[in-house]
């Protein structure tokens, strides 16, 4: 596995600039991604070239390295797809250069807001962070949303939707447990705050982990530094014969 900061590879935007050349303008207003961002932003026409570009740059991140095998969420295949068509007419613009990526989607495709948006999502404050600490990660569980027609443990509530048993389904590892949840949830049988409480349990089990790496790094900054670097050189390496290879079939003097 090679880690690096994008930030230090500086052959990725030019590569971006050159392959921005095969991207009209409508068709990035066709994006899914950006529609929605500029819907739930509410940002109107007010939005920058570098956030329009954005789709350009993902795939300037994939091409730079050549890659053949993309691990996407759902609502990333949109920027992958635009991926594989830039690809394809820089090779039939200019000569085989690019593979067409696939994606490849994990077991949960796309995961949903803690309150009930369509995902979680930083920039809307919806979102559980690998570093949030056990307690913020409770908070934040206790509130999510559930079903808003059950106002009382007795009465029966939806499990199909209901981002608590999304999550549940997705994180808790414990499936007899999460079967019997639903049962008892469908008929009135559990109250909300079990649910969730049990939700917890299960993803403490899975972030406590990921916490106790983070520490060990955070305290090592040398480490990270020398993983950071080891990842530009060999990032770059990679991006900067791709970058060859696109200014020959272009026609792009380099001196």
């Amino acid at each position: 596995m090679t880690i690096f900061a994008e930030s230090t590879v500086p052959e990725i935007y030019e590569l971006a600039s050159l392959l921005s050349m095969l991207v009209p303008y409508p068709r990035i207003l066709r994006n899914p991604t950006i529609k929605d961002e500029i819907r739930d932003k509410e940002l109107g026409d007010n939005y920058s070239l570098g956030f329009l570009n954005f789709p350009v740059m993902m795939a300037s991140d994939i091409l730079s390295v050549r890659a053949d095998l993309v691990p996407v969420g759902e609502d990333q295949s949109p920027h992958l797809e635009l991926t594989r068509e830039i690809a394809h007419k820089f090779n039939s613009t200019y000569g085989e250069v690019f593979k067409e990526p696939e994606g490849m989607i994990g077991r949960v495709a796309r995961l949903v807001g803690l309150d009930g948006g369509v995902k979680m999502t930083k920039s809307l404050g919806n979102a559980i962070f690998l570093s949030d600490d056990a307690g913020t990660v409770r908070k934040k569980v206790m509130k999510m949303y559930t079903d808003p027609n059950r106002l009382h443990p007795s009465d029966p509530g939806k499990v199909d939707g209901n981002p608590v048993f999304i999550y549940h389904d997705a994180f808790n590892t414990d499936k007899e447990e999460v079967a019997d949840l639903k049962k008892r949830y469908v008929t009135g049988k559990v109250g909300d705050v079990e649910v969730k409480e049990k939700l917890v349990v299960a993803l403490e089990k899975l972030l406590e982990p990921i916490r106790q790496r983070r520490s060990k790094y955070e305290n090592d900054t040398d480490a990270v530094r020398g993983i950071l670097i080891e990842g530009a050189k060999r990032t770059r390496t990679e991006a900067l014969a791709t970058l060859d290879l696109v200014r020959e079939k272009m026609k792009l003097p380099r001196f």
